[in-house]
C-alpha cells in the first residue's frame, strides 16, 4: 500500500506565501515524477509543477517565477513553495506521484493525495 499525504494549505492574503508538503509512504520501491496539481471550483484539474527524480522541473506558465518545487529523494517528499500568491491561485492542491511499489517493481502506478485547500484573499 502506498499513500501520499499533503500538508500546509490554508488561508493567506494576496502577496503572501504558503508552503505545501507531500510525503509518500508505504511499500515503495522507487518514486519517479512528483507533481502538484490544483483544481478550482468549476475548473479542470491542472498541473502546477512537477519534478523528476533527477531534479528536472517544469511549471505552469501561470506560476513561473512565483512557485518553486523541490524534493528529497531519500525521504520521498516533495515541497511546493508558493510566493506572491494571487486570488486566482485559490484551489484544492493535490500531490501526485508515479511510483513503483515493492510488490510490482517493473510497473509504474499513479497515486494521488487527498488534497489540501489553498485560499488567497484579495
Amino acid at each position: 500500500q502506498v499513500q501520499l499525504v499533503e500538508s500546509g494549505g490554508g488561508l493567506v492574503q494576496a502577496g503572501g506565501s504558503l508552503r505545501l508538503s507531500c510525503a509518500a509512504s508505504g511499500s515503495i520501491f522507487s518514486v519517479n515524477v512528483m507533481n502538484w496539481y490544483r483544481q478550482a471550483p468549476g475548473n479542470q484539474r491542472e498541473l502546477v509543477a512537477g519534478i523528476t527524480s533527477g531534479g528536472r522541473t517544469n511549471y505552469a506558465d501561470s506560476v513561473k517565477g512565483r512557485f518553486i518545487i523541490s524534493r528529497d529523494n531519500a525521504k520521498n517528499t516533495v515541497v511546493l513553495q508558493m510566493n506572491s500568491l494571487k486570488p486566482e491561485d485559490t484551489a484544492v492542491y493535490y500531490c501526485n506521484a508515479i511510483i513503483r511499489s515493492l510488490w510490482s517493481r517493473t510497473v509504474e502506478s499513479e497515486y494521488w493525495g487527498q488534497g489540501t485547500q489553498v485560499t488567497v484573499s484579495s
